[in-house]
């Protein structure tokens, strides 16, 4: 992953933290989840009908 090793990432992990705290961290990655989740929902249907 672009040479970052465990400490790099610890290291960007305190910083993101440290700029967004904890809590909007959790309600972005939440978010995000939604997003992706809806996105493969919206391939599958369109897989579906295109085979219908």
């Amino acid at each position: 992953m672009a040479g970052l090793g465990t400490t790099e990432l610890i290291i960007i992990l305190v910083i993101v933290m440290l700029i967004f705290g904890a809590g909007r961290i959790t309600k972005i990655a939440g978010e995000l989840g939604g997003g992706i989740r809806a996105f493969k929902d919206g391939l599958q249907t369109e897989n579906q009908e295109k085979e219908a």
